[in-house]
């Protein structure tokens, strides 16, 4: 088993920074805000033949008794327990602190190995404000810079001393052959991403509150489900530009678009209380560019009723025509209902995504459609399709080769298109098609 570390500390003193220079990634938020980070953020890190989890928290407040603030607690509580190792970040140059002496207070209660590391300190190694933290009993600050790399070896070094690695472990970890399924929870702020994610994991480990925005960052949690694994990503909510105000939101919505990007599902949540709005359409126009298989989820189903469900499936297929191949499924988040059938459609569309289609029998079907109906005659030509084969996965793309094919209308394509689905059951997956015309050979030669 890897060891865990936790990363603990009030807001602002570098722990997100620390996290991403440990794991080597830039998987956590980090800019110059206290309060970023909110949720457990989970990575793997690697000193030579070592591996360990590395846990991100959000600022500590043992104390806190109300709002959000409560809850970012009860997340580092839960990171605490998990942890190995704990290591307890404060900032060299904004000096000891009450709240530093309350989090120290509740560390010594913990049980833990705890490491105290004295962050900023890059050429402060000597100075006695790193020495002041002596005054925390935690034991010897270990200067630390995270922005710089200094000292951050030091530190691993420290906090991986008393664990004995088998490297017969870990040259057996990478054996499988494929990777988990990558499932991206999407959609706008509040319609119940993190409860819905977990409903699944059966715990709280994601910050639910009553407040649109709670989710920040784009938030990754390893799930196992039938002998499938999968790496579920909570998204933070995406909203219209303009009303994007807070700098962490625009940090917010390029980690929700570059997890959309990376996973290969993506669960399209909608709210059943508040119908198909345009950011719905806008999140679902950019699923589609991006070429991820997707699958539509509308929660809160429970709290409507029938007239209101009828006029949500008239908005969806309105607004969302575009999405005609996304499976929709009921679901209510919050008393588990429908959950089950969600797991089937994200399969079934990952299988659509990777499929893989012969030469022979793409060719083979795009002459019966040929057959069936032939392509619109453009001036004195009509389009001429000899053969195709697969030229991609996720999303699955089929090139078509022959003769003026740049004439060849949408409508066709879209016709090519649900013969090609019929044919291989593709479901929740864009498919898209690319005609390439053959070059006349006589054409620039000169006379």
């Amino acid at each position: 088993m890897k060891p865990v570390i936790a990363l603990v500390g009030r807001p602002n003193v570098g722990k997100s920074t620390l996290f991403n220079r440990m794991t080597r990634s830039r998987d956590a938020i980090v800019a110059d805000f206290a309060g970023l980070t909110r949720d457990r953020h989970y990575g793997d890190g690697r000193i030579g033949d070592r591996e360990y989890i590395v846990i991100d928290t959000g600022g500590f407040e043992p104390d806190s008794s109300e709002g959000i603030f409560k809850e970012m607690a009860k997340q580092t509580r839960q990171a605490v327990a998990e942890a190995d190792v704990v290591v307890f970040v404060v900032d060299v140059r904004g000096g000891l602190s009450a709240q530093d002496h309350d989090i120290a207070r509740y560390l010594r209660t913990c049980g833990k190995k705890v490491l105290l590391a004295a962050n900023k300190a890059e050429g402060m190694q000597d100075s006695p404000a790193v020495a002041e933290f002596h005054e925390l009993g935690m034991g010897e600050p270990l200067p630390v810079s995270a922005s710089h790399g200094q000292g951050v070896r030091s530190l691993l070094d420290a906090a991986l001393e008393d664990f004995v690695f088998d490297e017969d472990d870990a040259e057996a970890a990478p054996a499988e052959g494929h990777g988990p399924i990558k499932l991206a929870v999407a959609g706008r702020p509040n319609v119940g991403k993190s409860t819905l994610i977990n409903a699944w994991l059966g715990e709280e480990r994601l910050v639910a509150f009553d407040m649109p925005g709670t989710t920040r960052d784009a938030i990754r949690v390893p799930f196992e489900r039938g002998g499938q694994k999968f790496e579920l990503i909570d998204t933070a909510g995406l909203r219209r530009k303009g009303k994007v105000f807070e700098a962490i939101e625009k940090f917010s919505v390029v980690k929700t678009l570059q997890a959309i990007a990376e996973a290969n599902v993506v669960l399209l949540l909608l709210d059943a209380t508040q119908g198909v709005s345009d950011q719905d359409a806008h999140i679902a126009g950019y699923i589609l560019d991006s070429g991820r298989a997707v699958v539509i989820a509308i929660n809160k189903w429970d709290a409507v009723d029938a007239y209101q469900r009828e006029m949500l499936q008239r908005s969806i297929e309105q607004r969302l025509a575009f999405l005609k191949f996304a499976p929709i499924l009921h679901i209510s988040a919050l008393k588990r209902q429908g959950l089950g059938p969600v797991w089937k459609a994200v399969a079934d569309a990952h299988a659509s995504a990777f499929k893989k289609m012969s030469t022979p029998v793409l060719t083979r079907l795009v002459h019966e459609a040929v057959e069936h109906q032939a392509p619109k005659r453009a001036g004195m030509f009509r389009p001429k399709l000899r053969y195709a084969h697969q030229g991609g996965m996720n999303p699955p793309l089929i090139v078509i080769h022959g003769n003026s094919l740049e004439h060849v209308t949408d409508a066709y394509k879209r016709f090519l298109e649900g013969r090609f689905r019929e044919h291989f059951k593709l479901v929740g997956t864009p498919l898209r098609i690319e005609m390439r015309s053959s070059r006349n050979p006589f054409t620039d030669k000169e006379s």
